[in-house]
């Protein structure tokens, strides 16, 4: 193989040199740049991001970046035990900071800025539940840092430390509203253990007949230097922080894999991390210790010991106590669950889960609350804290119920505050609003008996979210707004009965955010008793160019039936009558009906905006896109993918012939794309059909013998569907792909399933075979791209590729 380093300016000519030549070329390009009108629409900078304290009267203004430099997302970074550290930070590694705070009253028009290093590099920002104080982090050239301001003197912040470690376990607030909890770097910690000259052996698995099916993930460990790296960055020291006073120092280091305080401030629920660590799990599943502690770092109450989590059933869960968490409203009382099934969603039994709870001082034996029928999947709390929704799902017809308990009634009969389908939009209720509690736990946010709910409000036209109020006594349900057609208006907050004229909860305030295809986000509040509205912010369209661009949602029907939707999206000059190009842009889910796979998920009246690396820019080219055109696969949730081929390539048959029908697109120059999931269904459109001239996939994963245990989904093994997996892996029959394709994929993707030696060998399958391919290896990037330079050559690649092989499609309908 010849290689060739090419180094051109032009943009044009680059590509076009690269997708004509017949030779096979490989090396290292410098970045490229699409159109200069996709340049300028991508480089403007996003609004600042809002954040309402908890009493909604203060809003911090946080400015974002648009874009990181490529600097900032190749600083060293080191993958361990499925995280993504960042050795000088002591954290998680980010590839994007936030530039700036401003403080501003919410009826106010005069911010505050919070005085910042410059140049600043902004983490986490965080309110107190009192909504008197916020903290936010500074990642400097030595750590991370830890700031906390009052919204009396936000003019005067107060660094609480400068060895921050996020690396496990973020910040907390203590109930008081004023102290954070947190880790720190240990004193006296050192430098991180130095990489050995050579290794001092063979680095060794084994396994002696356990069973134990496990999912594929990246950056894991691989020696004992990476189990050393691992156990340095994790080490940290808990402590109490509040400003002017000294550090409150608990216990000794430890590998703290979590800790929340009590309610009542008093004790501790603290994981550690245990050895042995494993060379094929993540550190999520890695043996933990779990128990009640004292704020002088005293063992008050040992709640479980975890073991190594590799033994358990695709889809299950482990034995023994799990999700332990403090309940509010009580000052020291634990809740968990524990599996009635062994774990084993397989299992019949009449019962998948059991809740046990237990007081302080922890004497007694742990009582029993609720048998639970289904897996349990969550729980909600109330003011009254004898109140409890527990949430269940049924992974066989994939249905979620939410029951509301009395824990203070053995007798009471669970109340149905939920019960539907997962997959059904139309009837979600929506969710229960919550609020912090004094001590600050998330509880529901009630007047009198009734709460909040908020929902997408999903309908055959699009979404129009609501505000409803629910009864629990007696679950009547009232609708007290809901969004306008023609525009996208969502509740983020109802004002606490303080700030409310109507008491009883009827007309309450509201702060909204609202925007529509030709105006921005903006916030508003809203005074229901009045119909009034004031605005909060008045943010402008930060891209005129694109308010010409048309979208509409589009229904249709697959041949057998099942209906199917999509948006379509048409350039801002487009001339009526005129077939264009198109590109068919998706992601399959799968379904158990054909019912719930029809509905509507497109939201036409969001403001139209383009970023990243979006494959919308393609309308600034002359392209029309039939947008998140739906690919449902439906069936039994254990063969469903028996046929997926199938019901894909009918489906994207189906939305190329409406598109065409519509008399908008040229139905012999369509393309199609998608990114992960979607890559993988674009990889096996053009190994299984011949609609389409062109694809591009991102981030795939094509050879599913690499997911042995499952993937997306799918619930059987390899050994047990091995005809299924080879033939829904586009890898397998990369000897039919003859359409052109183009595979992009960052470097260090670290997304379970779509390791980059996916794209890799897929390049290598196709052009073995003689197809036409051009494989782009984005250093740095991981499963989505960020870096401007990335994101730019992203999108030239695509410009250039569907320009190519789409829109220069000679055989040209003439329809």
């Amino acid at each position: 193989m010849r290689f060739r380093k090419i180094n051109l300016r032009s943009i044009s000519l680059f590509l076009t040199m690269a997708c004509m030549t017949s030779s096979i070329t490989s090396g290292q390009s410098t970045y490229q740049s699409p159109p200069v009108e996709i340049v300028d629409i991508i480089d403007i900078k996003p609004e600042p991001a809002i954040s309402f304290s908890p009493d909604s009267n203060w809003m911090l203004l946080v400015d974002r970046d648009s874009m990181p430099d490529i600097a900032d997302v190749a600083r060293r970074m080191v993958a361990l035990a499925g995280n993504r550290i960042d050795p000088v930070a002591n954290g998680a590694f980010r590839t994007d900071f936030n530039r700036g705070i401003s403080l501003r009253p919410r009826d106010g028009r005069n911010a505050i800025r919070i005085p910042l290093q410059d140049p600043s590099r902004v983490g986490t920002v965080s309110w107190s539940h009192d909504s008197k104080s916020f903290v936010y982090t500074l990642v400097t050239d030595n750590g991370t840092e830890l700031w906390w301001a009052a919204t009396d003197n936000p003019s005067k912040p107060i660094r609480l430390t400068d060895r921050l470690n996020t690396v496990l376990q973020s910040f907390d607030w203590m109930p008081d509203g004023r102290r954070v909890l947190c880790c720190l770097v240990p004193e006296n910690h050192g430098r991180e253990p130095a990489s050995p000259n050579a290794p001092a052996g063979p680095n060794i698995q084994e396994s002696y007949g356990n069973t134990s099916p496990t999912r594929t993930y990246q950056d894991l460990l691989t020696n004992a230097h990476d189990e050393a790296l691992f156990e340095y960055f994790a080490t940290t020291q808990l402590a109490i922080l509040e400003p002017g006073k000294p550090d409150i120092k608990i216990g000794e280091p430890a590998m703290i894999d979590s800790v929340v305080c009590s309610p009542d401030g008093m004790h501790l629920l603290m994981t550690k991390l245990l050895k042995p660590f494993s060379y094929l799990l993540t550190s999520s599943s890695f043996p933990k210790q779990v128990d009640v502690v004292g704020l002088d770092g005293r063992n008050i109450y040992h709640v479980v010991d975890i073991p190594m989590e590799e033994n358990i059933p695709i889809e299950g869960v482990r034995t023994g106590r799990r999700s332990v968490q403090w309940r509010p409203g009580h000052p020291a009382t634990l809740v968990w669950t524990e599996a009635l099934d062994e774990g084993d969603p397989r299992k019949k039994v009449p019962h998948r889960d059991q809740l046990k709870t237990i007081d302080s001082p922890f004497n007694d034996p742990a009582r029993d609350l609720v048998r639970i029928e289904h897996r349990y999947a969550g729980i909600s709390f109330f003011p009254n804290p004898n109140l409890m929704m527990t949430t269940e799902m049924d992974r066989d017809r994939r249905w979620v119920r939410s029951l509301l308990h009395d824990a203070s009634s053995t007798q009471s009969t669970p109340k149905i505050m939920v019960d539907r389908s997962m997959r059904d939009r139309y009837g979600d209720p929506g969710r229960i609003l919550t609020k912090p509690d004094s001590t600050g736990y998330s509880i529901a946010q009630q007047s009198g008996p009734w709460v909040w709910l908020v929902g997408q409000g999903a309908t055959s036209n699009g979404n129009l979210p609501f505000l409803d109020r629910k009864n629990i006594e007696t679950l009547q349900i009232e609708r007290l707004w809901r969004c306008s057609s023609g525009f996208l208006e969502s509740v983020v907050s109802v004002l606490p009965n303080m700030d409310n004229i109507d008491i009883d909860g009827s007309h309450p305030k509201i702060i909204t955010r609202r925007e529509s295809p030709s105006q921005p986000p903006n916030y508003f509040l809203r005074d229901l008793s009045t119909a009034s509205e004031v605005a909060l912010t008045d943010f402008q369209d930060p891209t005129p160019q694109l308010r010409g661009i048309r979208k509409k949602i589009v229904k249709y029907q697959r041949a057998d039936g099942v209906p199917l939707s999509a948006t379509l999206y048409l350039p801002a000059d487009y001339v009526e009558g005129t077939r264009l190009p198109l590109i068919v842009w998706a992601y399959p889910l799968e379904f158990n009906d054909a019912s719930t796979a029809g509905q509507i998920s497109a939201n036409p009246s969001e403001f139209t905006r383009i970023g990243g690396i979006s494959h919308l820019a393609l309308l600034t080219q002359g392209f029309a896109i039939m947008d998140e055109a739906t690919m449902p696969v439906i069936g039994d949730p254990e063969t469903m993918n028996d046929t997926f081929v199938e019901q894909i390539v009918g489906a994207a048959k189906a939305a190329i012939d409406h598109a065409v029908s519509l008399g908008v697109a040229d139905g012999n120059r369509v393309g199609v794309g998608g990114h992960s999931y979607g890559a993988f269904m674009t990889a096996n459109l053009l190994a299984h059909c011949d609609l389409f001239k062109a694809g591009v996939a991102r981030s795939g994963a094509y050879n599913r013998t690499l997911t042995p245990f499952g993937f997306q989904s799918e619930r059987r093994p390899i050994w047990e569907a091995k005809e299924i997996y080879s033939n829904i892996s586009p890898f397998m029959h990369a000897d039919k792909i003859k359409t052109p394709i183009l595979l992009i994929h960052g470097e260090n993707d670290n997304n379970p399933g779509t390791f980059p030696i996916q794209s890799q060998r897929m390049f290598q399958a196709v052009k073995g075979n003689g197809g036409t391919t051009r494989l782009v290896m984005l250093p740095h990037e991981s499963h989505g791209y960020r870096a401007r330079q990335s994101v730019l050559h992203t999108q030239a690649e695509m410009v250039a590729w569907f320009n190519k092989y789409v829109k220069g499609a000679t055989n040209v309908s003439s329809r």
